[in-house]
């Protein structure tokens, strides 16, 4: 079951109801039913894979509690194995045994390990990091043991943030359960408001750029230069609305019911450096990678050699946590590179615009920031969408092949008012049109917003701003959205 399906439309009221007419002390279990049969309408027998990591976590963090000095690590250990090890064996086995193959072949040994071609459980790795996070605070003491299997269990399988996050920690999420939540109408229509926002954005413009950038990412041999930009192009705000608005759904839905689940991202876009960006980019995540790997690693309290293989290593873990693929792994990287990059020549690229005069400049400055650091995004992203390596090369090969004559025929097409002709991919102009619209729409909303909320923001509005945006976000969905029923793209996760 998915947010953009018609079976999630009438199991989350049907849930919601069942969830305020219920008696308090049983709303847990009427929750921990509900994520149960959502997480297995995708495939019911992993659910009992879900159940395993969920028994044998709840057990061992009693035992942390309980335990001190090498006992207490030991069974922090044995945790983070178990997970680790299902992990690796549903998503990283396959990938780490195909390369050893390809070196065993080609120093002519026998390797006669075969693959085991399982099919990922869906969100796998957002659960497992979520049941991570709660062992550890346990260990540090952090947070205490949750006593009840039921309500941890609920913690893992919330059906909100089950499969794509936010990845919570158990300060934040695992209290609310204990809490009664009474039906409040600002809770129920903010919630809606922001899983109508996160649907426009789905099925509007993420699933109809997925329109233009499917038939380039999956044909790119036959594409180049300004083609192959655009492709680009529509792939960052692709995976930026497919992803922040299953984030808008997945906290919507969980605010409709009084649980408040933290915010994924903040205009990631307008990001004025890399480190800007993933304080803005899937933030439960970058966050993760920080408290749980690179703090321990020593962070930046250590000599600078040291500190520069921290920041590579979390990144490189970051990308292959995304997926088993050396796509995933050079996307991560590089942005560890370009993290190490920007560090070694502040100082430098300080005195150069100090010389060019651009600090007298702050806008055109703070613009030309947010440019680079959009480009550089951009080019990363390229390892992350092509299918395979030798795509990604011969993309970076080709981004600015031929475009003088490109740019001339388009300019041509223009003047003839032949708008058609102008139309790189193979889909007709008015789909364009829609996406330019719903473009200026949301840069709109996003000009405004800033840094509030837009629930807050709309609610000092005057009535017919307010229900102009209502009927505009209606009117998108019902009648410009991609009838398609695309999966989101961090469900492969």
């Amino acid at each position: 079951m998915i947010f953009n399906s018609v079976e999630f439309f009438i199991f989350f009221p049907i849930t919601v109801s069942l969830y305020f007419l219920s008696p308090h002390k049983y709303r847990w279990v009427i929750l921990l039913l509900a994520s149960c049969f959502f997480y297995m309408a995708f495939i019911p027998a992993y659910i009992i894979i879900l159940a395993f990591l969920i028994v044998v976590d709840y057990f061992l963090a009693i035992k942390i509690e309980k335990s001190c000095g090498k006992e207490k690590k030991l069974f922090l250990v044995i945790s983070i194995l178990s997970s680790c090890f299902v992990l690796f064996g549903f998503k990283y086995f396959d990938f780490f045994n195909a390369n050893i193959l390809a070196i065993a072949n080609f120093l002519d040994w026998n390797y006669p390990i075969k693959m085991l071609n399982l099919v990922l459980p869906i969100g796998l790795s957002f659960h497992t990091f979520q049941s991570l996070s709660y062992v550890i605070e346990v260990y540090k003491g952090k947070y205490k043991a949750e006593k009840n299997l039921g309500i941890y269990s609920l913690y893992v399988m919330f059906f909100p943030q089950l499969v794509a996050g936010p990845i919570e920690r158990p300060q934040n999420l695992l209290g609310q359960f204990y809490e009664k939540h009474n039906f409040e109408y600002n809770n129920v229509t903010g919630g809606l408001k922001l899983m109508a926002l996160g649907l426009f954005k789905k099925i509007v413009l993420a699933d109809r750029l997925a329109m233009f950038t499917s038939l380039v990412f999956s044909n790119v041999m036959e594409y180049k230069g300004l083609e192959l930009i655009i492709g680009v192009l529509f792939f960052a705000f692709q995976i930026y609305f497919d992803f922040s608005g299953y984030s808008d759904i997945a906290i919507g839905s969980a605010y409709v019911m009084g649980f408040k689940l933290k915010d994924n991202f903040r205009n990631p876009y307008f990001s004025r450096s890399i480190a800007d960006f993933w304080r803005r980019w899937h933030i439960s995540l970058s966050s993760w990678f920080r408290d749980y790997i690179y703090f321990p690693l020593g962070g930046k309290r250590i000599k600078k050699s040291r500190w520069y293989f921290n920041l590579l290593f979390t990144f490189f873990i970051s990308g292959l946590w995304h997926g088993a693929s050396w796509g995933f792994i050079i996307w991560g990287t590089l942005h560890g590179f370009y993290y190490i990059f920007g560090e070694i020549t502040k100082k430098f690229r300080r005195k150069v615009v100090e010389f060019i005069g651009i600090t007298k400049l702050p806008k055109t400055n703070k613009y030309l920031q947010i440019f680079l650091t959009f480009s550089l995004v951009c080019f990363s992203w390229i390892f992350f969408r092509a299918n395979n390596l030798k795509d990604a090369f011969y993309i970076i090969g080709n981004l600015f092949s031929g475009m003088p004559l490109q740019v001339l025929s388009i300019y041509s097409n223009l003047s003839n008012f032949n708008f058609t002709k102008t139309i790189i991919f193979e889909h007709p102009a008015y789909e364009l049109l829609i996406l330019f619209c719903s473009f200026i729409f949301l840069g709109i909303i996003y000009f405004l917003q800033k840094n509030n909320d837009v629930r807050a923001l709309l609610s000092k509005e005057p009535i017919f701003v307010r229900w102009g945006f209502y009927y505009a976000i209606i009117f998108g969905i019902i009648f410009l959205g991609v009838v398609s029923e695309m999966k989101f793209i961090y469900f492969q996760f």
